[in-house]
């Protein structure tokens, strides 16, 4: 694999890691510049939720997403991505925007790498959340561990697999823990686990996606949503187009 094509690659698995779009680099348009050569990408996102770690952020509602990405020869990448929630989780915000910066390469044709800073902000509503993310994909495997330590720490570590089906569809599978540091609610556990699978096929230019989802939360999900189903199983759709 040549070194744009592993960018591409690197900056799609860690830009939206936590989203069920398929934003991604692979329809980046390049562009020489006095630094080096840059590749930019924009992703629009149309789907009928918005699923973060197996739990709805739009209380079971569609979402319209977007993301804007910037990767380097060497290396750095940065970008932006937003998309709209719902407003009695997020202390009144109806938007989250994210933007993240890192450092990615690879170690062989196979290894890549890659660490960023991400902020997730929720303007008019709840404390924006600063984490640190470092992330591996080798062999078809992918996993990393994500450390938020601002307002509140907290760690996530998560495993996933993707191969390719017959007829050009992609299958991915999922499975994170998060360690909250702090009780849930009422209970006392400090920990709980998300899992996934999703299915995948470009047709007509645009990215489609097929995914179920769900958590162990059960009734601590009230001390996080306003609806309780908000961490119940899940099917979301959801289909994508690059530029």
């Amino acid at each position: 694999m040549g070194y744009t094509k592993m960018m591409k690659k690197l900056t799609a698995a860690i830009a939206t890691a936590s989203t069920l779009g398929f934003a991604n680099m692979a329809h980046a348009e390049t562009f020489e510049t006095a630094i080096g050569e840059i590749d930019a990408s924009m992703t629009a996102t149309l789907a009928s939720d918005y699923i973060w770690r197996g739990q709805s952020q739009t209380n079971g509602a569609g979402a319209v997403q977007a993301s804007l990405d910037f990767a380097h020869e060497s290396g750095v990448f940065l970008g932006a991505w937003g998309s709209n929630v719902a407003d009695e989780d997020f202390g009144g915000a109806s938007i989250e925007l994210d933007y993240y910066v890192g450092y990615g390469g690879a170690i062989t044709e196979d290894i890549s790498y890659a660490v960023s800073w991400n902020t997730y902000t929720f303007p008019q509503g709840i404390d924006a959340v600063d984490e640190w993310i470092a992330h591996v994909d080798a062999y078809g495997f992918s996993g990393g561990v994500k450390y938020a330590y601002e307002p509140q720490s907290a760690l996530y570590t998560y495993i996933g697999y993707g191969f390719e089906l017959p007829y050009d569809i992609g299958l991915g599978l999922h499975y994170g823990r998060t360690d909250t540091k702090d009780p849930i609610g009422a209970s006392s556990d400090e920990d709980y686990a998300d899992w996934a699978v999703t299915l995948g096929k470009t047709m007509l230019g645009i990215d489609w996606a097929l995914m179920y989802s769900d958590t162990n939360l059960g009734n601590e999900c009230t001390a996080i949503y306003v609806d309780s189903d908000s961490c119940d199983s899940n099917v979301t759709l959801s289909a994508s187009k690059s530029f």
